[in-house]
């Protein structure tokens, strides 16, 4: 008879620790920043899962100087695609667009090759533009870029 009294209480404090747990307000988990970005390549070369668009995101526009390691990455096989970045945690971000028309680049081992197409998310031609990113929200840009600038 101890036993199941002691088994009753232990049930009956199991229910109530869940019930109090359930009557608590959730945490609150942090919502996540989203960015896409609509590429717009409009120079000569054939865009294909040979020769991607590299996407490269910075935290800072201090990679125009160099030195400054990219926050996120990511690849397009066309020319007009749309990349995502979900889950971002930067609330200022900027957005770089590299194509190396031999296909030679793998987007990891260094900077592009000398020759590579560049482009940058901008309004005024050579500042990159910051974009800014919100808790919840989706971030639309567009990344228009041609052949005119190239990797030295």
């Amino acid at each position: 008879m101890k036993l199941f009294r002691g088994l009753a209480f232990g049930l009956l404090a199991v229910a109530l620790f869940a019930s109090a747990q359930q009557d608590k307000p959730a945490e609150k988990k942090a919502e996540s920043k989203v960015l896409k970005v609509k590429l717009n390549y409009t120079g000569s070369g054939v865009v294909d899962a040979k020769h991607p668009i590299f996407l490269f995101l910075f935290d800072s526009a201090d990679f125009m100087q160099g030195g400054v390691m990219p926050v996120g990455a990511g690849s397009a096989t066309a020319k007009d695609e749309t990349v995502s970045f979900p889950d971002l945690d930067q609330a200022t971000i900027y957005v770089v667009a590299t194509y190396d028309p031999k296909g030679e680049y793998d987007g990891q081992s260094g900077p592009p090759p000398s020759g590579s197409s560049m482009g940058m998310y901008q309004k005024t031609p050579g500042t990159p533009e910051p974009i800014k990113l919100e808790p919840g929200k989706t971030v639309e840009v567009e990344l228009v870029f041609d052949d005119t600038a190239k990797m030295p």
